[in-house]
């Protein structure tokens, strides 16, 4: 692992962090309330994202200046993302923009500053978020539709009544669902959160732990239908970013619920995405079952899937504990030897993010994307004891 293999891990860390800590404030000051998605030539704009205001990825940035907040009480910090979750009060008010997505929205964002500052606004943002992701709720199929009629996915993952598809992202979505149950004392909310973990379970993990990326369940009638191709190589293949989500996602799950299930289908899936990184230098491909070349990285998967192993460690006993922590170490110290960028007058962190397998153009091809950075500042922050409990 070259001159970072030599120090331990505690080493690595207090040097990261450090790093973090320089990088991090620089990019604050340069950003302040833009919205990024992924730079151009070292530096980021405003709302580049593919869906503007409305973009999956929004909460990213808020997430990560909360997390910064957390870690250092830096007002600077707080006041951007407080500046970022009022922009994003359009997204509220244009509501056919919102899908599955409204828990990596508004969780990093509205949710992250009530949970912190008690801010009554912040709270109603979240709970009229978490209705609209409970609206999308299907009582005959047990799942949460995945995006909605104004997208023309077809055109990305062929035929198929987009109706009735869920999709593994899904399961990072649907804390959202357990926070509105906790704040309000109000079930419905987790209850339609835990159906649709159960169909994920049932539909999306497959037997050796690997996912499939949609699923698709008859609308009318709620029986399986298929399970198209996604974001990775073909249908049947292993999307390391999905294999990601479903880490953490279960795990997530448990935690909310204490379902011993969750925790065995996260630890099923962690198992998958560990063995596979660990037959590549600890380096995650686009998609685990693919062909040998061309070779695709995406650096995304393995900080979300570092991010989930330090959740499972937090819920297992003390001698499996190191086995989850050692290997999200591995993943990060791997990921941050090849793909990092720590050069602060440069905006991203972390390089080597690829949105999907067949991109035709390459502009999303290993590249950076805001939510590797967000997960890593989160893992980091976690293994120092300063992260916010964000999810």
């Amino acid at each position: 692992m070259g001159e970072l293999g030599k120090c331990s891990n505690q080493e690595w860390l207090d040097d990261v962090y450090e790093k973090i800590l320089v990088k991090m404030k620089a990019e604050c000051a340069r950003v302040g309330t833009m919205i990024p998605y992924s730079p151009k030539e070292g530096r980021y704009h405003d709302l580049d994202g593919m869906g503007g205001i409305h973009n999956w990825t929004n909460g990213f940035w808020p997430g990560m200046l909360w997390q910064m907040y957390e870690a250092t009480g830096d007002e600077a910090y707080r006041t951007a993302a407080e500046g970022v979750e009022e922009r994003m009060d359009e997204i509220l008010t244009d509501m056919k923009g919102v899908d599955h997505d409204a828990g990596f929205l508004f969780l990093l964002s509205a949710v992250a500053d009530y949970r912190k500052t008690g801010n009554e606004a912040s709270l109603h943002r979240g709970l009229i978020a978490a209705n609209l992701l409970a609206g999308r709720f299907n009582p005959v199929g047990n799942f949460i539709r995945a995006w909605g009629d104004g997208l023309n996915m077809n055109s990305f993952f062929g035929d198929g009544d987009v109706s009735g598809w869920m999709i593994v992202d899904c399961m990072m979505n649907i804390p959202l669902l357990y926070w509105a149950s906790e704040e309000t004392k109000d079930p419905r909310f987790a209850h339609i959160a835990l159906k649709h973990a159960k169909t994920a379970q049932r539909y999306v993990v497959r037997e050796d732990g690997s996912c499939n990326h949609i699923v698709g369940i008859n609308p009318q009638t709620g029986e399986f239908s298929d399970n198209p191709g996604g974001q990775g190589f073909e249908k049947g293949s292993s999307w390391s970013r999905g294999q990601s989500w479903a880490v953490y996602g279960f795990a997530l799950s448990y935690r909310h619920t204490k379902d011993e299930s969750f925790l065995a289908t996260a630890k099923q899936c962690a198992h998958y995405c560990i063995s596979n990184m660990a037959v590549n230098d600890w380096l995650p491909l686009v998609d685990y079952r693919a062909p040998e070349e061309p070779r695709k990285y995406d650096s995304t998967a393995g900080m979300i899937t570092a991010a989930g192993l330090l959740e499972i460690a937090e819920h297992v006993g003390e001698h499996e504990k190191r086995f989850y922590t050692e290997a999200a170490f591995r993943i990060l110290r791997a990921c941050d030897e090849k793909f990092a960028n720590w050069d602060p007058e440069v905006d991203s962190i972390m390089d080597g993010g690829t949105y999907f397998y067949h991109d035709p153009s390459g502009e999303n091809t290993e590249v950076p994307i805001i939510y590797a950075d967000y997960y890593l500042i989160e893992s980091v922050l976690r293994l120092k004891g300063k992260a916010m409990f964000a999810w």
